[in-house]
């Protein structure tokens, strides 16, 4: 299976060196497309360094900022931010053929009608992962725990994209990451965001790791409202609930109680975050179907007030 990997933050590291064949062949290779020129040489220069466990261990994973110079492939995994996914899939229809199969893994809702949106050639397929993985550095990724990986589609898919999908499902668990097809990942992605739209925000606005949060009487208050009010989005949008997202949020907290979020990563190299694909969408959901959501709308307003003074810096 040819794969390429768009973008190496921290899952797209995680997943390429777990991923990355023992041997490079025209039908068994993966490579990461980066948009940066700069990053792609000290990738291909250094490799990317694994951490777990305490133990590391550096692989060097092809990088290229041409994707000319990767064409057509099997798989794409797109592993960019929410924000970044119009003029990723852009950049990527070198890619894609007829008969490629594309992954989407973005946090939050707002990707799901992307087929409709960029008019991709196949239905594509949507993965949700609750892998640990925290980017230390460009190319130092730590995989902080471990997780399962969901993928499905939200449109019925051909028999050559399903068996494509059932073979990448395989192919991670033969590289140690736990994943397994789903019937229904939208409910999955809901799931996931539920999960998100408690710790992600409040860990950027504490400055604290995932744990930390809980130890807090305060932002626990806020977590539980923040879900809360999910939570009666997703009913009103006949959301499959099968697991209270409050509890599960808790209990995501305290596995991954040294985790440290994507948007507190983001706080802390101060990046723009995925705040509008994650506490947003729960405003937008809630304003078209007249549900108020006064604890997401203030930790929008407090993400964003905070990207605009580190942005001004």
């Amino acid at each position: 299976m040819r794969i390429a990997i768009v973008g190496p933050g921290a899952l797209g590291c995680l997943f390429a060196v777990l991923l990355f064949p023992k041997e490079q062949s025209g039908n068994d290779s993966l490579q990461i497309l980066d948009h940066s020129p700069e990053r792609a040489h000290l990738l291909n220069t250094w490799g990317i360094l694994y951490e777990t466990d305490g133990n590391q261990r550096r692989h060097m994973v092809p990088v290229s900022a041409n994707p000319l110079e990767i064409g057509p492939v099997d798989v794409v995994l797109l592993c960019v931010k929410s924000s970044a996914l119009t003029a990723c899939v852009q950049t990527c229809t070198v890619l894609l053929s007829p008969r490629t199969l594309v992954v989407f893994l973005q946090n939050g809702i707002g990707h799901m009608d992307i087929q409709e949106q960029m008019n991709l050639p196949a239905p594509p397929a949507f993965a949700v992962s609750s892998e640990g993985a925290t980017l230390l550095a460009p190319g130092h990724v730590r995989h902080a725990g471990r997780g399962m990986t969901q993928l499905g589609f939200l449109h019925k898919p051909s028999d050559q994209q399903q068996h494509l999908l059932a073979t990448l499902a395989h192919t991670l668990q033969l590289s140690g990451l736990d994943s397994s097809l789903s019937p229904d990942i939208r409910s999955q992605l809901w799931a996931k965001l539920f999960i998100n739209v408690g710790i992600n925000p409040l860990t950027a606005l504490y400055n604290r790791t995932n744990g930390q949060i809980l130890t807090s009487c305060a932002a626990r208050g806020r977590l539980k409202n923040l879900v809360r009010e999910a939570e009666a989005v997703a009913r009103a949008c006949n959301i499959v609930i099968t697991t209270d997202p409050l509890q599960a949020t808790l209990a995501v907290c305290k596995k991954t109680a040294t985790n440290i979020s994507s948007m507190l990563q983001d706080r802390r190299h101060k990046r723009p975050s995925e705040i509008d694909a994650i506490n947003g969408a729960i405003v937008r959901e809630g304003k078209r179907l007249g549900i108020a959501t006064p604890f997401n709308e203030e930790v929008v307003r407090q993400i964003k007030k905070m990207e605009d003074e580190y942005s001004r810096d």
